[in-house]
């Protein structure tokens, strides 16, 4: 069983501070999913998971092992792969040379977007916004990560590709890790996951809801911790404890 945590973990820009000493983990195989407005720390800890912003205090672990002195190329190398919001696709080449980056057999990736067969000579930049980002998971899933980081990932794509990328998400036999603003229908009705899915809500660099997703509700009456047992998700932002 695979697990990426950050514990205690704090991130700096310069003077400002955008996590406050987080404790998160994601557990494989399974969906968890980080929530939270722009500016809460939600994409940084991606970032941090996947090695590309420094941590000022805390750590990475993955599967027990500190892994936070360790480059986010040599992450990538154990199987770790993060799907950026933006840039995710080379938008000079083609779909085809994309997704032959990633593999040269390319029949996983129309399993998983048929679309984008059709698109093969197209160049990626020309792309509509939902069609990169089907680009950039399908590139991500022909790689077979151990632990795929999203942020973002149905931005620009129809209700029925959404829902379809997250039944995709939440079948993996991975550490999946995804960072959105809203708690995506497919996983609020439970309707993309055969398994529970497991959230966190950031709010201005803290943690201040972590359980199942099934459990959070936008209008409960304050923010609450209840994580699942056997799963262990901290919900602490006090370093010191």
């Amino acid at each position: 069983m695979t697990t990426l945590a950050l514990r205690h973990a704090r991130v700096r820009y310069g003077p400002l501070e955008a996590l406050h000493g987080i404790t998160l983990a994601a557990p494989a195989p399974g969906l968890t999913v980080l929530l939270g407005r722009n500016g809460s720390g939600r994409t940084t800890a991606l970032r941090a998971l996947a090695g590309t912003v420094p941590l000022s205090a805390g750590a990475v672990v993955w599967d027990g092992a500190d892994i936070t002195g360790v480059p986010a190329h040599e992450r990538a190398r154990r199987g770790l792969r993060l799907v950026p919001e933006r840039q995710a696709v080379f938008g000079s080449l083609t779909v085809r040379e994309n997704l032959e980056l990633a593999a040269p057999a390319l029949a996983p990736a129309f399993e998983a977007y048929p679309q984008l067969e059709a698109l093969l000579q197209r160049r990626a930049g020309t792309l509509s916004g939902g069609e990169q980002r089907m680009l950039a998971l399908a590139r991500a899933l022909l790689t077979r990560a151990r632990v795929l980081l999203v942020d973002e990932p149905t931005q620009g794509m129809s209700p029925t590709a959404a829902a379809r990328t997250y039944a995709l998400l939440a079948g993996l036999d991975a550490c999946v890790v995804v960072a959105e603003q809203r708690l995506p229908p497919a996983l609020r009705d439970g309707t993309a996951a055969h398994a529970p899915v497991l959230a966190y809500e950031l709010r201005r660099g803290a943690v201040v809801f972590s359980g199942e997703a099934a459990e959070r509700t936008p209008d409960r009456a304050a923010p609450r911790t209840r994580p699942r047992p056997g799963r262990r998700p901290s919900h602490s932002p006090n370093p010191s404890e």
